[in-house]
């Protein structure tokens, strides 16, 4: 999509291929002195950074294409691609993209003429990716066509599916990696549609599917990302998979602790894609960091941030913002879908217990008033499999909290949501700001400075993901207020536009 925004300022240039910015970027670094006493010094680092115009045509590749989220992905991009209207009970609907920030945000860009604000749509500040030009495929353990596997989702209203129906049953998953060590034992009756061989092979052969799409569709860039079932835990021990070189001398050996969804990485970096870890599991075991840095590769995740994380990370944020202490926060979800299924077993739930557990710890850490040295609030999550909910998810949250001189506070939530149709929009934004990384590099503004990319670690992603990867030595971030705010910002540096502070001084 051309961006048609256009900022007049000496310190942006527009070419044919790039839109290049001089941009000052302010931070400040702080010493802590022996007395306790907190020495500041605001540094200010010049900047070119440059954002090449021309937005390849992307390809994505869904593992776990068959699932609630990438069928409902799927027809979701078939209906808005065609402007798809249905009938529902309330009236007409039209296809959309609510819930996605890069179709259905908007960002402040400042003042008009008239002393009003102004916004425009996130996606109009630089070009991005056009969900209608994006081309999927992908992998799953089941054979089930897109069709059939929308329809035995149960997501979608059933005048649309009809809609799209006839075009997603053309489509069918290439073969996936099963193993049954790593997901619930209740998956086996949908795995029908496997990758045989060693785990060597099958890396061989995700490979070979990776080139196979590249060439059968033209497309210039592909992204791959998991949106299959919650893996276990993998063991992470010297010898197996610290080092890149261990990743690679087990894989080839065939150790049992090499994940599918760290196969599938390892083939996705080997054939230059981005790869996003949208499940809670450890795809990115330290070895693996090591191989992504090495290829120069774009990897994120980990667990798509879609409803009841997304409000506990605004929340919490909020209360510990507002001098109030939470001491205790209980999650409970009934989940009916698939997800929840594979959920039910006490593996896979720990992997999303622990991913669902570490939201808050940034904003605890934050108030040294409130916590104590290693103080934390009382944290539980539950996570039941209730059948008959299917796809519409339930989540009750209780967050208690110390209040002025003993006193209590209690919030209770009860949130029902259509899960998948949270979590497709977010795998949009997710490749859609992905593709946007690799067309952005930044350098010092001094002589022989090369312009560089991001690092392999796209944290910038933080916002959609429920326990966010970070590069090494590099602080993580669960406020989605400040997640939200690097990324605007970003783009807002793209074109030279300084942050928004919000003082707005000019109307004090």
């Amino acid at each position: 999509m051309a961006s048609t925004l256009v900022v007049s300022s000496p310190k942006v240039k527009y070419t044919d291929e790039y839109i290049e910015a001089s941009y000052d970027y302010s931070n400040t670094i702080v010493n802590r002195l022996s007395d306790g006493t907190l020495e500041v010094e605001p540094q200010v680092t010049s900047l070119k950074i440059r954002t090449e115009r021309r937005v390849p045509r992307l390809g994505v590749m869904l593992v776990g294409w068959g699932g609630n989220n990438g069928s409902t992905l799927t027809a979701a991009l078939e209906a808005n691609r065609r402007r798809l209207v249905w009938r529902t009970r309330t009236g007409q609907q039209e296809a959309n993209w609510f819930g996605s920030i890069t179709q259905s945000s908007t960002v402040l860009l400042g003042t008009d003429q008239n002393g009003q604000d102004a916004y425009v749509p996130m996606n109009q500040i630089v070009p991005m990716v056009n969900p209608d030009d994006i081309v999927i495929d992908g992998w799953d353990i089941s054979s089930m066509n897109l069709g059939d596997a929308m329809q035995r989702a149960k997501v979608l209203d059933v005048a649309l599916q009809d809609q799209v129906y006839k075009q997603l049953c053309l489509l069918k998953p290439r073969p996936a990696i099963y193993d049954p060590d790593f997901i619930a034992a209740n998956q086996s009756d949908r795995a029908d549609n496997l990758i045989p061989g060693t785990r060597f092979e099958q890396y061989q052969q995700v490979r070979q599917d990776i080139r196979d799409f590249r060439h059968a569709t033209g497309v210039e860039e592909v992204i791959v990302l998991w949106t299959a079932n919650t893996e276990r835990f993998s063991e992470v021990a010297q010898g197996l998979n610290t080092t890149a070189e261990e990743l690679e001398r087990s894989l080839k050996a065939n150790r049992s602790e090499i994940s599918p969804s760290t196969i599938f990485a390892m083939a996705s970096i080997a054939e230059g894609c981005t790869y996003i870890n949208g499940s809670p599991q450890n795809t990115f075991v330290p070895g693996l960091l090591e191989l992504a840095d090495r290829h120069g590769v774009f990897i994120a995740g980990d667990d798509f941030k879609s409803g009841q994380t997304k409000l506990k990370s605004v929340l919490v944020d909020f209360l510990v913002g507002a001098g109030i202490k939470p001491v205790s926060i209980v999650s409970y979800n009934h989940l009916g879908n698939n997800d929840g299924f594979n959920l039910s077993a006490p593996q896979q739930f720990r992997s999303k217990e622990i991913s669902k557990s570490n939201v808050v710890d940034d904003m605890v850490r934050s108030n040294s008033l409130l916590y104590a040295d290693k103080e934390h609030p009382d944290h539980t999550v539950v996570i039941k499999y209730v059948p008959y909910v299917g796809d519409s998810k339930r989540a009750l949250d209780e967050y208690t909290s110390q209040i002025m001189m003993g006193g209590h506070n209690t919030l209770v939530i009860h949130n029902t949501c259509e899960d998948s149709l949270l979590a497709a929009p977010l795998i949009l934004d997710l490749v859609v700001l992905a593709e946007l990384c690799s067309r952005i590099k930044v350098k010092r503004n001094e002589a022989n400075a090369q312009f560089v990319p991001f690092r392999s670690v796209l944290s910038l992603l933080s916002y959609l993901c429920k326990a966010p990867l970070v590069p090494k030595n590099t602080p993580v971030i669960n406020s989605l207020f400040r997640q939200r705010a690097a990324i605007e910002n970003l783009l807002r540096a793209c074109v030279a536009l300084p942050p928004n502070s919000h003082m707005a001084l000019e109307h004090r």
